[in-house]
């Protein structure tokens, strides 16, 4: 049975052990195939993508380095989780679409990426990962460090407001009102250690001379439908809905995950 790492000595919370559970609970159910979809319309639209090369820094089950991969980008995918690495590299192995010289791979905590990965690169993606982390601000600051001046930083997170509005609604008034929100980062549970806000994405980006230039929500209605959609049909107009309001205000702001592309200028007066 493998072991299930709980926080490392930084206080972030790795996923060995869990490769199963990420891949059933958020990609092989609605909840998932929606954020992926969603990506897939929104990456195109949020980023200049001229084939450049990309960091994939926590890239997980690989979905979002074989993306980027299959659109001609040379890709370095880093995860400190030795499991989901693995799972990553056999996935990509057995994907026709993809070369096997198109994506290289590193066991690196975001703490070590400026020591094995410094680049500076033009695109980075670090989706899903802050929140996960004992110092998301932090992890911020050395990301910006690692782009290239004019290099875009595609960042996700898991947004704090809408974990808040959900407890409400499931009748956690209590943990509402206190804003204990946090996950303990133990076992198999999967709620954020550090969920994050949209205030502390402006304030932490501007505190390293990074540009938001556009934001999306991902997940705005899905999660607090009354009915979920089963059929293809209503699952194609839920996803239409989406796509209508993710970068509406103000409905982007309530959505489960907050999509950001941030911009580095070409220099700092």
């Amino acid at each position: 049975m493998q072991r299930i790492e709980e926080l490392s000595e930084a206080g972030d919370r790795y996923f060995d052990g869990l490769v199963d559970k990420f891949s059933r609970s958020l990609y092989q159910a609605p909840r998932g195939e929606l954020r992926l979809a969603m990506l897939d319309h929104l990456l195109p639209q949020m980023l200049e993508l001229n084939q450049q090369s990309v960091l994939d820094v926590g890239g997980g089950l690989g979905q979002q380095a074989a993306w980027f991969a299959k659109r001609g980008h040379a890709v370095t995918m880093t995860e400190p989780s030795a499991d989901m690495l693995a799972y990553a590299r056999q996935w990509h192995a057995a994907c026709d679409e993809l070369s096997s010289q198109a994506i290289t791979y590193g066991q690196t905590p975001l703490q070590q990426l400026a020591d094995e990965h410094p680049g500076p690169w033009p695109l980075i993606t670090c989706h899903a990962v802050l929140e996960w982390l004992g110092d998301p601000r932090a992890a911020l600051a050395s990301l910006a460090a690692l782009l290239a001046p004019g290099g875009q930083l595609s960042l996700m997170v898991f947004n704090r407001d809408a974990l808040r509005f959900s407890n409400a609604l499931k009748g956690n008034v209590d943990k509402a009102l206190s804003d204990r929100l946090e996950g303990q980062g133990k076992r198999q549970r999967l709620t954020p250690i550090s969920p994050v806000t949209h205030d502390q994405v402006v304030q932490w980006s501007a505190g390293h001379h990074l540009t938001i230039e556009s934001v999306a929500g991902i997940r705005i209605f899905q999660d607090y439908l009354q009915h979920p959609p089963t059929s293809d049909a209503e699952r194609d107009k839920l996803l239409a809905l989406e796509k209508q309001y993710c970068q509406y205000d103000p409905h982007w702001r309530l959505g489960r995950y907050l999509l950001y592309t941030l911009s580095k200028p070409e220099s700092v007066a």
